[in-house]
């Protein structure tokens, strides 16, 4: 069986698009088009295995794994976590995030540790890798789960929550546009995104793992997130 038929055994390459990430993937407002680094890498994908690309859009991260057990995609976007690695292999990351804290400007809370104290309660969107991050990690802290990340921020101010949990770039641009909140410094944890496929056809993963590999060197993903406007998203470095 030739790479392209384990990865796209119906012929055409189904890539999973996690909208719910604005530094990966992005939809026009006027078109309806979707693109971002995700979306390049797929076409690229597609274009190396000779096989039509079907773009699937997810709203959130959580969609798109439980979308696997449908069979819904042949390949994804998301961030490396052990629970969904227990179902999906993973190239290394192509893109480092980082995951921040945003809290009410009259907030006392000035760092990372300060979040996980009794009786504070931290906005997440359900399913996301921050999501399952900080369910395994804060021993003390109220997590609060929501449907999205504009819900989160909503039930911020509502609930008056003591902090939302998120990616960096569009909690530092909701913070910039929004009177009344900051980002803490620094990050609680770093969002490694990858490439991923389904388990039973982790056959073809060290195919995927060196055509990532190779897009990082020579320069592809920088230049894909510097043409969807994420240039300050990093580039991994090289996995061995």
């Amino acid at each position: 069986m030739t790479i392209a038929e384990t990865l796209a055994p119906s012929g055409t390459l189904r890539a999973a698009i996690n909208l719910g990430n604005p530094v990966l993937a992005q939809r026009d407002v006027g078109s309806g088009e979707l693109g971002g680094v995700s979306v390049a890498i797929a076409r690229e994908l597609g274009r190396r295995l000779n096989v039509p690309v079907e773009l699937v859009p997810f709203d959130k991260a959580g969609d798109v794994f439980g979308a696997l057990q449908r069979a819904a995609w042949d390949v994804a976007f998301l961030a490396i976590e052990p629970v969904r690695a227990g179902e999906i292999a993973f190239t290394a990351p192509y893109v480092l995030l980082e995951g921040v804290y945003m809290v009410p400007n009259a907030s006392p809370l000035r760092a990372i540790d300060d979040v996980d104290r009794a009786g504070l309660r931290v906005a997440v969107v359900r399913g996301s890798a921050y999501d399952l991050y900080l369910t395994r990690t804060l021993a003390h802290a109220e997590i609060v789960r929501v449907a999205t990340a504009t819900e989160a921020t909503d039930v911020l101010v509502r609930d008056r929550l003591d902090a939302v949990a998120g990616v960096r770039q569009p909690v530092e641009a909701f913070a910039v546009t929004h009177t009344g909140f900051r980002v803490l410094p620094g990050r609680f944890m770093s969002i490694d995104q990858a490439v991923g496929i389904p388990k039973a056809r982790d056959a073809a993963a060290p195919q995927l793992r060196a055509f990532v590999e190779e897009l990082k060197a020579f320069g592809f993903v920088a230049k894909a997130l510097a043409a969807s406007g994420q240039a300050d998203a990093t580039v991994a470095p090289a996995s061995n």
